[in-house]
């Protein structure tokens, strides 16, 4: 069995009590640790008892011991605090870094857990659970999709907090920076970061007056504007750029980087950055009128923007398309409210130790319509049907992070399954 497995059974206390350690000694296990997902041993803090001696410290886990050594653990200072190696198959006694001999248990279970799980991991869907999910309790299911919609919303939250760091806790640049990795979609996200960064905007914000300086900015450190045009309109955001770049001392990015293929126009990151410009000329201080929104109407209508004038017959420059409008789109808007407006004001509820932030960001969730899409679709097929958004919210999170990843064993529902 894998050790992600053995991890599982460890944790979950599944595991029959061994009497022995491997070279004979009484052994009683008083806490089996806490699960560590980053590097280092498996368990930290644990405390066992060999014979008379109450030992404190960590637990590692493998299939067979000598992948200790497989693993370089043996090199590795992190692990000499290791108290006991939990194995399957004792292949050889191990030492710590310092020469130490580590003390061994081998580690058994009813194999009902195993033919559970292997059950489970086998079948051919990516929701390996969907032909058993009717057994797992409404209340269970409940409680699992209300973890993982905060697991969500704090996963994002740490996101912002980590551009916010690598901003020397600037706020408003640090919203923005994330506002526009949003307007990229997936397909345009590092594009647009990009963009960003290389656009502060405290320099944005001295031509907020003028949407057409912020238009031509944005254009320009794109990348995307042309050198030369005989278009009245073209030529002045050329103009425009070249006095404002000058000024600054602006780099624009690589026009390459940028995608337009396999997506819909309304998509392309031209329409987007046209977009993003009047969001940024006609909201000043955009971080500081998100935290003062209260209600979800207000902060739609202040998050709606449309592109200038030239894009509605345009999606690329110096070529005409259809005449129409192309406002960013109610299910945009919701994205970029669910995206970045929620985790924004929930790490400025954790920033200002005030929970009306966190509040009012889960009210706005239950005000947005159910998302809609194949993910979605896929588990209304097996008869999970989501009542609001924060269940729509939940069930991308457990696909993304358990269903795609097979990540049977750290999901609630599998869990129980494994269990029965």
């Amino acid at each position: 069995m894998n050790e992600e497995f053995l991890q599982y059974i460890w944790a979950n206390k599944l595991f029959n009590k061994p009497q022995k350690t491997e070279c004979g000694k009484d052994i009683e296990i008083i806490s089996i640790g806490e699960l560590n997902k980053d590097s280092g041993p498996d368990f930290f803090n644990a405390k066992i008892k060999i014979d008379n001696t109450i030992w404190a410290g960590n637990v590692e886990i493998h299939t067979n011991s000598l992948n200790w050594y497989n693993h370089k653990h043996h090199l590795d200072k992190a692990y000499n605090n290791t108290i006991l190696h939990v194995v399957e198959k004792n292949d050889g006694e191990v030492t710590l870094e310092n020469g130490q001999i580590l003390p061994a248990v081998k580690i058994t279970y009813d194999k009902k857990y195993t033919n559970n799980y292997l059950n489970l991991i086998s079948e051919p869907q990516i929701i390996k659970c969907s032909k058993k999910l009717k057994i797992i309790n409404e209340i269970e299911l409940t409680f699992w999709l209300q973890h993982l919609l905060i697991d969500r919303i704090q996963k994002k939250t740490e996101q912002f907090l980590t551009i916010l760091n690598q901003n020397n806790n600037d706020w408003e640049e640090s919203f923005y920076i994330l506002t526009a990795q949003y307007f990229g979609f997936k397909v345009n996200s590092l594009p647009f970061q990009l963009l960003a960064k290389s656009t502060p905007q405290k320099i944005l914000a001295k031509y907020k007056s003028n949407h057409q300086s912020i238009e031509a900015i944005l254009f320009g450190q794109s990348g995307l504007l042309p050198k030369k045009t005989d278009n009245k309109y073209i030529a002045s955001l050329i103009n425009e750029y070249s006095f404002i770049q000058h000024k600054h001392n602006l780099q624009p990015i690589e026009a390459h980087l940028w995608k337009f293929m396999r997506m819909r126009p309304m998509g392309y990151p031209t329409i987007r950055i046209s977009q993003f410009a009047q969001l940024i000329s006609k909201s000043q201080s955009l971080f500081s009128k998100i935290i003062e929104t209260e209600t979800i109407h207000s902060l739609i209508k202040l998050l709606n923007c449309e592109t200038s004038d030239y894009w509605i017959n345009h999606f690329i420059f110096e070529k005409k398309s259809d005449n129409k409008r192309k406002p960013l789109g109610k299910t945009s808007v919701y994205g970029l409210i669910l995206n970045v407006v929620v985790p924004t004001l929930f790490a400025w509820g954790e920033h200002t130790e005030n929970i009306l932030y966190k509040e009012r960001g889960l009210n706005f969730i239950e005000k947005i319509p159910n998302e809609q899409n194949s993910i979605i679709n896929e588990w209304k097929k097996i008869g999970i049907k989501p009542k609001k958004s924060s269940d729509t919210q939940a069930l991308l999170h457990l696909y993304n992070n358990y269903c795609k990843k097979s990540n049977c064993v750290n999901c609630r529902i599998g869990h129980l399954l494994i269990k029965k």
